[in-house]
């Protein structure tokens, strides 16, 4: 069976101005990432990384491993994080832009538009919400800008389609009035010689689809991540709540329940796409005002991907699509790169689904 796995990207682990400026010179999220601390007894903090190390996206040799490693455990794409946020102000651009000059990097790659602003977030929690970079909208110019600024990644031929259409992710499609600016890159596709775009936009719980959809998005991707937070009785949540308040504890939740959540019966539609997370724990940046799932085994990430395959497997062969979050979200504990603790153990476990899928069908 022919399925394709889609695994959001962060560009971020290489110094910008505005970091340094932020945060101090020669910030990035390992700095996070390295003074985290454990929260409670048994909390797995802090993640250090294995194969890769501490690594700098400024040196062409750690995105050619991060494709090798991928391609070679069944990731189909990266989806590269990216921040446009208005008025031709942009971020975090240099991996994507140092990629497309460098044919060695063989993993096909989307770009995911994360239109929010952004907010200070750090184990120090002193300053964090601060405002930092505002998400605007202005209108129809500002996205014909936007779309000319990726048009080289759009017609690159590692780009990742789905019918022939490149797939783009909104991160909020219902915020900005973005019918507009689906409607021109659609419109400036077709002067350009593309087939069209197959658009994506975020969604939780199914609690907004056909809003997104009607929109003119082609189809949601369920990001179900906290569905085990959702499903507790109102009870239950207003006491974790007031516990995380109270005690300065993050609300934890056993990452064995958390998938039975993850996959969906709505998934299984043709316009809904399953999101899956080997782990989760945002304390690095939050503190203890987080979620986090705890004993986060790639034994029970095996499960929760064979739920999602299984989900998949009956629709059209271009649709059977999977979102993973995320292959280095290393500040929110999210992560498929090898870590200390578990190795490969979550590649290996993707790869080792795949492999069974295929050999049941």
């Amino acid at each position: 069976m022919k399925l394709r796995t889609i695994a959001f990207y962060l560009p971020q682990f290489h110094p910008i101005p505005e970091n340094d400026n932020w945060y101090g010179k020669g910030y990035t999220e390992w700095v996070n990432v390295a003074q985290a601390r454990p929260m409670f007894h048994g909390h797995y903090q802090p993640h250090i990384p294995a194969d890769l190390g501490f690594y700098d996206l400024r040196y062409p040799e750690v995105r050619r491993l991060q494709s090798k490693m991928a391609l070679s455990h069944g990731v189909s794409a990266f989806c590269y994080w990216t921040y446009w946020f208005g008025g031709g102000r942009r971020l975090l651009t240099m991996p994507m832009d140092e990629m497309l000059k460098d044919k060695e990097v063989k993993i096909p790659f989307c770009i995911g538009w994360a239109n929010h602003s952004w907010e200070k977030k750090s184990w120090d929690p002193q300053g964090n919400g601060q405002l930092l970079m505002e998400q605007s909208y202005p209108g129809r110019e500002d996205y014909r800008k936007f779309f000319e600024t990726y048009l080289r990644a759009f017609r690159d031929e590692r780009y990742f389609r789905v019918e022939g259409k490149p797939l783009v992710c909104v991160f909020q499609p219902l915020h900005g009035e973005l019918r507009e600016m689906l409607d021109t890159w659609r419109e400036l596709a077709v002067k350009n010689g593309l087939e069209g775009f197959y658009f994506v936009g975020r969604d939780s719980g199914c609690r907004a689809r056909e809003e997104i959809l009607d929109i003119g998005f082609d189809a949601v991707y369920e990001d179900d991540v906290f569905n085990v937070h959702h499903e507790c009785p109102r009870l239950k949540k207003a006491l974790l709540l007031a516990e995380r308040s109270l005690l300065k504890r993050p609300t934890v939740f056993s990452y064995e329940d958390a998938i039975r959540y993850m996959v969906k019966p709505y998934t299984e539609e043709e316009n809904t796409i399953p999101l899956i997370a080997p782990n989760w724990d945002h304390t690095p940046r939050t503190g203890a005002d987080t979620i986090l799932l705890k004993d986060c085994e790639p034994k029970l990430f095996y499960r929760v991907c064979r739920m999602a395959m299984e989900a998949v497997k009956k629709k059209p062969e271009e649709k059977r699509l999977v979102f993973i979050k995320s292959w280095n979200e290393w500040g929110e504990g999210n992560h498929m790169e090898p870590d200390r603790r578990y190795g490969k153990g979550y590649l290996k476990a993707l790869k080792k689904a795949l492999e069974d899928q295929n050999g049941i069908l």
